[in-house]
């Protein structure tokens, strides 16, 4: 199988505008889960994680300055600020053609800009800019790429797929680079959405803890570059096999028996030539509802993989939908990278059905690879693993 690499990265959260900033903050164990009051998100106070929005406008005013682009930033929504400021850091330092035919842009989000349907915004942005076709071309239309965008929208596995599905493009040998982003931003409409399931927690989440009753919501923006070379410094993190399952249970609830995220995991591992002892962390969705992760624990098991440490990093950035997989790939590699096992913010006793080995504490050891999953609506699942070459 042709190897794929991951030669540049950017995480835009709560925690920071780097994935330098974002990793030295979960390696401390800090949340970027807090208080908000903001009622044109929620009538009474939410626990949420967010992107600040000074040091957003700040650092996007500056990039059109370093880019000597006459935009004005006010032509441009919040997320779509975001989503720039991320490609821009992940591809300013590297010898890359963004016009080339040979690059492929991949956008991956679950609502794009749903929140221009409020009627503050109809008289500042077209109503098209709510398609995420418009979307994606804002940002390809900003940076100059030459190929139709391609993108992925399936719940919150969508940033997972989005990998999968650029890895094999680089394979087929259309393409020699892809660049992909993933985010989501908080609004009335998806905050909305989630408080109609009751699925949403008073506390900062737990996950896997036998105390956890909910999830966390967030905000966030990652930006992952793939290229058929190797990177010319640093530790080369390959991009192997992955795959994609469904469940067909329910319209939001999961599997009952976790087989088919299973499935995906083995699947993965198979397409990738490795077994169960292979593989040296398993980077799970584990969004803290009480279903998702003991269907989690019931997947881990049909894999045989119980015995390999795992972690959720939705304590620290919370659930941040179309973003989460993107983020936590380069989470997920950066730990690779540095043999750093992220401890699972808001975990402290085991809560779900099979005995799975939940990382409580960050600690550093050799670590080879890693298997990422996620999990979504209407009973989607995917898997990928990263390899440190």
């Amino acid at each position: 199988m042709k190897e794929i690499y991951i030669t540049g990265d950017n995480i835009i959260s709560s925690l920071g505008f780097t994935t330098e900033e974002n990793f030295a903050l979960l390696e401390s164990g800090v949340s970027g889960i807090r208080e908000c009051t903001d009622q044109s998100l929620s009538p009474s106070p939410l626990l949420l994680s967010q992107v600040d929005n000074f040091s957003l406008e700040e650092r996007f005013a500056l990039m059109l300055m370093e880019m000597s682009k006459s935009n004005a930033p006010g032509s441009y929504t919040r997320l779509e600020k975001m989503m720039i400021l991320s490609v821009y850091d992940a591809t300013r330092n590297l010898p890359l053609d963004l016009r080339s035919p040979k690059l492929l842009f991949i956008l991956s989000t679950t609502k794009g800009n749903i929140q221009l349907l409020e009627e503050k915004y109809r008289l500042v942005f077209d109503h098209k800019r709510v398609f995420l076709w418009e979307l994606a071309r804002v940002i390809a239309s900003f940076f100059g790429f030459s190929n139709p965008p391609l993108i992925i929208s399936n719940a919150c596995i969508s940033g997972v797929v989005a990998l999968n599905m650029g890895a094999r493009h680089l394979r087929s040998g259309k393409y020699t680079h892809a660049v992909i982003t993933g985010g989501d931003m908080l609004s009335e409409f998806v905050i909305a959405g989630f408080q109609s399931f009751q699925s949403i927690s008073s506390s900062p989440c737990k996950p896997y803890d036998i105390s956890r009753d909910g999830l966390s919501l967030g905000e966030a923006c990652g930006t992952i570059i793939l290229s058929d070379t190797a990177p010319e410094k640093g530790p080369a993190i390959g991009v192997l096999g992955g795959a994609i399952t469904n469940d067909a249970n329910h319209i939001s609830g999961p599997s009952r028996t976790g087989e088919e995220l299973g499935m995906a995991m083995q699947v993965a591992m198979e397409e990738s030539g490795l077994q169960p002892a292979d593989i040296s962390l398993i980077s799970a969705h584990g969004t803290a509802t009480p279903y998702n992760d003991e269907m989690e624990s019931k997947a881990i098991t049909c894999a045989r993989l119980n015995a390999v440490p795992v972690n959720s990093l939705k304590g620290y950035w919370g659930h941040t939908l179309g973003a989460a997989g993107v983020i936590e790939c380069v989470a997920s590699a950066r730990s690779l990278a540095t043999g750093t096992l992220i401890g699972t913010k808001g975990f402290d006793t085991l809560g779900v059905p099979e005995p799975i080995n939940v990382i409580k504490e960050t600690s550093h050891t050799s670590l080879q690879t890693c298997l990422k999953t996620a999990s979504g609506f209407g009973g989607c699942n995917a898997a990928i693993i990263l390899q440190k070459k």
